[in-house]
């Protein structure tokens, strides 16, 4: 019998490291409970009563039943029994710490060992209480919006909360960018809450899709209005002030003649105000300027970093002297710099000299970034209204020499040519960085979606090895990378 009591409680600890321990690292993060799976935290509940009543079963053998006189079998039996049990709990609890805080592989990523990817490992006293210092006009839309704003993307908007987004508006941000498959509405129904009250001030920006993915040519002008009035029911607003586009990798759905219909109907009825596109592919360059050439966009979302390619500067000079608004994403290069041999000063500063070297291009209207916590905000509106020196220069160039060979500029698409697969290389890179960085279960959502995966990288002969212009070694990281995120 006290064989059969240990294995229950091995199991059970097994299944509070493996599983639970996932679910509360999950929790610890942020993420959107109703996207979560709550079959581990029975499991691990089943399991640990089970080995709880195999205990008792094992204490209560003859010569210990219950009302008896202990002998002194039955209390050494007693004893053992809470010691097993206590000691199996204990275990499971520890099982569940050391799976977040301490022993971790790839596919265990640590939580809150180290600060998330995007904030400074030290917080500095000079950063409390940072506001916005500078607003800019947003093109023709004619708002001035704060130049450092809040945005919730797709591997971070589950971590967002209304308390942070109340503080972003009250230190005076005023630009809140979200979408339906962010956090899978979890993004939306945040925002819409922290807004009350505030919605007046507040420039908003969503975009034409549902929470499950993108809308694009075969979907009807209905579509994107329903998508959209859903969008405003989440928000608990009457209007949107720019729609965009969203990760438009197409000029086919850039232009698509149903989005433009459906858009000047909810303009027509007063629930949308402007109109955007948002692109971070390969194409970004055909697909702006195709954005530009119709002169239908009033605002474009574009990635745009230090050391990004040279002609997105023409193609942002251009927006600007047509009036049509630039928001910089994909700021921070992949947000790499924890861990990087380098300087506490230097990797403690690197997301405010990014922001500023993005923010020195007076054609650039605001940038935004993802922000789930209120020493984020302190710590980038540090930045806001602050001039590009030599020393910011220097930190940027010291992370683009510690990151060659590491981050994949996913707007490139200098190697998707080179694969015989037709593998979008761009993008499991993409999610095999987000997954690193934390955001596990939405990696493996977003890669799950794909319509091609790295399954066939497995045996090719591999003729994208040096299709890389900044020489990341896509055959090495293209090889774990279905294995990583996939569920098994």
């Amino acid at each position: 019998m006290g064989r059969f009591v240990l294995l229950a409680w091995l199991v059970t600890v097994a299944l509070a490291y493996a599983a639970l321990g996932g679910t509360f690292g999950m929790l610890i993060e942020g993420y959107d409970r109703a996207r979560m799976a709550w079959w581990p935290v029975l499991a691990t509940v089943a399991s640990g009563v089970v080995a709880f009543a195999l205990t008792v079963r094992w204490q209560m053998r003859p010569g210990g039943a219950a009302g008896d006189t202990p002998t002194p079998s039955a209390r050494r039996r007693f004893l053992v029994g809470a010691a097993t049990t206590g000691a199996g709990v204990m275990a499971s609890a520890a099982a569940v710490v050391a799976r977040n805080f301490g022993w971790f592989d790839t596919s265990a990523r640590h939580i809150f060992l180290v600060s998330p990817p995007q904030v400074a490992p030290e917080y500095e006293k000079a950063w409390a209480g940072s506001t916005v210092r500078e607003y800019r006009r947003l093109g023709r839309t004619d708002a001035r919006v704060s130049d450092i704003s809040l945005g919730s993307g797709s591997s971070t908007g589950g971590r967002l909360n209304v308390a942070a987004a109340r503080y972003a508006i009250e230190q005076g941000i005023n630009y809140f960018d979200t979408a339906p498959d962010y956090a899978a509405e979890g993004s939306e129904k945040i925002l819409g809450e922290a807004m009350k009250g505030h919605r007046h001030q507040m420039f908003l920006a969503t975009k034409f899709c549902n929470p499950h993915g993108h809308l694009g040519p075969g979907d009807s002008v209905a579509d994107y209005m329903e998508a959209v009035e859903a969008s405003l029911v989440r928000l608990q607003t009457d209007y949107v002030d720019l729609i965009h586009v969203h990760s438009c990798d197409s000029v086919a759905r850039l232009l698509d003649p149903n989005v433009h219909e459906a858009f000047d109907r909810l303009k027509e009825q007063g629930k949308a105000r402007f109109l955007g596109v948002s692109t971070h592919t390969p194409d970004l360059e055909t697909v702006a300027t195709a954005a530009l050439d119709s002169g239908r966009f009033d605002v474009m979302m574009l990635a745009y970093h230090f050391g990004a390619w040279p002609k997105l500067a023409e193609i942002i000079d251009r927006a600007a002297r047509e009036d049509v608004g630039v928001v910089a994403m994909k700021t921070l290069r992949g947000a790499k710099h924890e861990g990087l041999l380098w300087s506490r000063d230097e990797r403690d500063t690197y997301c405010q000299a990014a922001f500023k070297w993005v923010l020195a291009n007076p054609a650039v209207s605001a940038l935004v970034i993802s922000i789930w916590d209120q020493k984020q905000i302190d710590e980038y509106l540090y930045a806001s209204g602050a001039r590009l020196e030599a020393r910011d220069l220097a930190v940027l160039e010291r992370y683009q020499e510690l990151t060659a060979g590491k981050h994949c500029r996913q707007h490139c698409g200098a190697c998707l040519s080179s694969c015989s697969e037709g593998l979008p290389i761009h993008d499991v890179l993409r999610h095999r960085m987000y997954f690193e960085q934390g955001a596990e279960k939405e990696a493996m959502r977003l890669y799950a979606k794909l319509e091609r995966d790295a399954s066939v990288c497995a045996g090719c002969s591999a003729p994208c090895a040096q299709a890389c212009p900044d020489g990341i070694a896509i055959p090495e990281r293209m090889a774990g990378a279905h294995d990583l995120l996939t569920l098994g």
